[in-house]
């Protein structure tokens, strides 16, 4: 098959690793939007550079966006107390968290860590730009030998963005206790989707007629959340993120109102950050 000049395949990407693509689509969209509600101009430019039938997706709703941003203020919020840490993209898949902090940070001085399969490691190659700050390892999360690379002198922070939903229980599990013994002082974060997902849709929900988004088998409520402070050695403290605001009214204000609801805030996903130390306690 031809591919347009110019143009990445992206075709080698199969399965979860798939979801990159689905998620990059959305991202790039509502950063095009005339009313932007991320700024993410490292996303329009790989959407533009790869050969893919983006639009067996589907919608491109604003979640996929109001996530990053999410996330981006948690590391935010780490980096400026070690400037200097080293960030952990677990599964990173296609994500562009590295040039949207370094677009807003100071003089950023944060070393970054990719972890993930080899074709998506190789497609990152094909199409972002190097960095001295950048070093990416072409290998599963769940193999742990990742850690020996991460230097821990000024901090760590752990992302893990559209990943441990993927995992079997005992995986993503098995991970956060190893990135908990193995982190003190660091932080992660991760999100996960309302736990009635993988009881309605076992095979995976659809986003449009030709596209089904792989299964998700784990999930927590935002309670067994919090109570990961009390089971897991090395938890000292979960903090429930709250989501940011969006564009028009339904994302500006009713869907950060019903995330925070109390009587429906245990059916909802959650955006999660974990802190990692020797003292227990536990932050709502």
């Amino acid at each position: 098959m031809d591919h347009p000049p110019n143009k990445v395949d992206a075709g080698s990407l199969t399965g979860v690793s798939e979801t990159a693509l689905l998620t990059l689509n959305g991202r790039a969209f509502q950063a095009r939007h005339p009313r932007a509600i991320i700024d993410d101009p490292m996303a329009i430019r790989l959407v533009d550079s790869i050969d893919f039938d983006f639009d067996k997706f589907g919608r491109k709703g604003q979640e996929m966006a109001l996530r990053s941003l999410a996330f981006d203020r948690a590391a935010r919020a780490y980096l400026s107390r070690y400037p200097k840490a080293t960030v952990v993209a677990l599964a990173e898949g296609l994500q562009t968290s590295f040039w949207r902090l370094s677009a807003t940070i100071a003089e950023p001085r944060f070393r970054w860590l990719t972890v993930d399969f080899a074709p998506v490691v190789r497609l990152r190659e094909q199409l972002l730009p190097p960095s001295d700050r950048i070093t990416a390892l072409a290998q599963s999360a769940l193999d742990y030998s990742w850690m020996d690379h991460v230097d821990t002198s000024d901090g760590v922070f752990i992302t893990a963005e559209g990943l441990l939903m993927y995992l079997q229980p005992y995986e993503a599990m098995g991970l956060i206790r190893a990135c908990a013994g193995r982190f003190p002082g660091g932080q992660m974060v991760f999100d996960l989707p309302p736990v009635l997902v993988k009881k309605v849709a076992p095979k995976g929900m659809r986003s449009s007629l030709r596209y089904r988004v792989p299964p998700m088998p784990f999930s927590l409520s935002p309670a067994q959340l919090a109570d990961l402070a009390d089971t897991v050695p090395g938890v000292t403290a979960v903090h429930d993120l709250p989501m940011p605001r969006g564009r028009g009214m339904f994302f500006e204000k009713v869907f950060p109102a019903f995330w925070q609801f109390r009587p429906t805030k245990q059916v909802r996903g959650a955006y999660t950050l974990l802190e990692f130390g020797a003292d227990r306690k536990r932050a709502r």
